[in-house]
C-alpha cells in the first residue's frame, strides 16, 4: 500500500544505532511509498548524511553512543533549519522530550507506535504540524512555559489581538490537537484551520506552532485536566 503520488514523496533520512530496527524502519517506509534518502548508524554520521543529502524529514533515535540524537538534532537544525526532525525513543521521559524540542525537533514519538501512526506523523510534519503524544503534551507545555526565556514572548501585549475563533484554535493547539482534530472540534475545515493558524502566528510575531502553544500556556488559554495535587 502506497501513499498518493499527487505530490512528491518526502525524502527521509533514518538515524538509529540499532541496525535491525533501522533496517526494519527503512523497509517499512519504502513499503508505504516514502522515499528513503539514506540511513546512518550514529549521531555523528547522521549529521554528515543530513548535510550531504538535505532530506525533508529525519527520523532520529534519541539514545545513541557518542553523539546522541539530541546533540545531532541541535547540530542539524543549525545547518538545515527547514529539515523536519522526528525523534524516536523507547523512553517517555519528559526531560528527553523537552530537550529534543529545544534542540529543534518538531516531533517526538515512542518506538512502539503503530506503523500507520508513524507514516501519518511524517505526513503531519510535512504539513507543518508538530507531533507530540497527547499524554505528554500538557506536561511538556507546562515545563516549557516555566523554562522558556523571554525571546519566545510575543512583541504584542496580550491575547486581545486575537479573534474569538483564533483563541479557540490556539487553545486546541496548546492541548496537543492536530489540524484535523481542531477542525472536527470546531466544525470547520482543515484548510480554514491552517489559515487561522497562519494568522495567529503573524499576529503574535511567532515562527511556529510550538511557540504559539507556549504563549497559550503563559496566558491561561490551555484547558488543563484535573490536578493531581
Amino acid at each position: 500500500m502506497t501513499t498518493p503520488s499527487s505530490t512528491p514523496s518526502p525524502r527521509v533520512l533514518v538515524v538509529d544505532d540499532h541496525t535491525l530496527f533501522r533496517k526494519g524502519l527503512v523497509t517499512l517506509l519504502k513499503d508505504r511509498g516514502l522515499t528513503v534518502a539514506g540511513e546512518a548508524g550514529d549521531g555523528r554520521a547522521g549529521i554528515e548524511e543530513a548535510v550531504r543529502l538535505k532530506p525533508d524529514v529525519i527520523l532520529m533515535d534519541v539514545n545513541m553512543p557518542g553523539c546522541n540524537g539530541i546533540e545531532a538534532t541541535r547540530a542539524i537544525h543549525e545547518r538545515l533549519p527547514e529539515t523536519r526532525i522526528l525523534m524516536l525513543t523507547v523512553s517517555d521521559e519528559n526531560d528527553n522530550l523537552f530537550a529534543a524540542v529545544k534542540a529543534g525537533a518538531r516531533g517526538y514519538l515512542l518506538k512502539n507506535i503503530d506503523p500507520d501512526e508513524l507514516v501519518s506523523a511524517v505526513e503531519r510534519l510535512m504539513n507543518g504540524e508538530a507531533v507530540i503524544p497527547h499524554q505528554l503534551a500538557a506536561h511538556f507545555l507546562a515545563e516549557f512555559a516555566v523554562m522558556a526565556n523571554s525571546r519566545v514572548a510575543p512583541a504584542v501585549g496580550s491575547s486581545h489581538v486575537l479573534t474569538a475563533r483564533e483563541e479557540e484554535i490556539l487553545r486546541e493547539l496548546a492541548n496537543g490537537a492536530t489540524n484535523k482534530e481542531i477542525a472536527n472540534a470546531l466544525s470547520i475545515s482543515e484548510h480554514t484551520v491552517k489559515i487561522h493558524l497562519k494568522n495567529i502566528l503573524k499576529k503574535l510575531h511567532m515562527n511556529n506552532r510550538t511557540q504559539a502553544a507556549i504563549y497559550a500556556q503563559r496566558h491561561g488559554l490551555v484547558s488543563t485536566s484535573p490536578s493531581d495535587d
